[in-house]
């Protein structure tokens, strides 16, 4: 039976904004998950999206290729880009999700100890728009320029009529069933929240 090949893209907390984009095939991937987590990794890594195709080494390196100004080092498959500009050109590629089946293998021989530690340090405080400065009543624009929302409550925001979070309105802006950090994508007065985010949130964990 001929194995199954395997695109996956890994998060890890101790490297906030960068991904890790490869491939391994369905024989190998426990063996190649385990490889990943050494003694030079502080905390395991996490599944973000993984899809099995007909040819791996083609979808990465088209992956490879297309991220290429955002890779962090040539000699190492680590890219400084958002979760959801991955995950939208695999789901283009319409290929079984085998995400869950990574998870399981990702962390197989991972302690809860050691999951635990990776949970502490992804931890961090969810936006919280008094605390951010930004008044009931605001006006929020999404990347577009056009399109925007209301802020209604600390942590809610009302887009067309309904009251949600904003990353429930970010996915319906996006028109995509997965959540992706809506930070990088709104702005307030002309300032990115992920940046008003940074500064308010920065100290927290310094």
């Amino acid at each position: 039976m001929e194995s199954k090949e395997i695109v996956y893209v890994l998060s890890n907390s101790a490297m906030p904004g960068i991904l890790k984009i490869g491939k391994t095939t369905q024989a190998d991937v426990s063996l190649r998950m385990n490889q990943l987590y050494t003694t030079g990794v502080p905390v395991p890594f996490e599944c973000v999206y993984a899809i099995e195709v007909d040819d791996c080494s083609k979808v990465e390196a088209a992956l490879h290729i297309a991220f290429g100004p955002s890779r962090v080092n040539p000699n190492r498959e680590f890219f400084k880009i958002e979760a959801e500009q991955a995950i939208a050109i695999l789901k283009l590629l319409d290929q079984r999700d085998v995400t869950p089946d990574v998870r399981r293998d990702l962390n197989s021989n991972v302690s809860q100890a050691e999951k635990d530690s990776g949970k502490r340090l992804q931890k961090r405080p969810n936006m919280n728009f008094g605390e951010m400065e930004i008044p009931i009543g605001s006006t929020l624009t999404y990347k577009d320029g056009t399109t925007a929302v209301e802020v209604t409550s600390d942590k809610k925001v009302n887009y067309s009529g309904q009251e949600m979070t904003l990353t429930a309105a970010t996915r319906e802006v996006m028109g995509i069933d997965y959540s992706v950090q809506p930070s990088p994508h709104w702005t307030y007065e002309g300032k990115l929240l992920k940046d008003i985010y940074e500064s308010v949130y920065s100290d927290e964990n310094t």
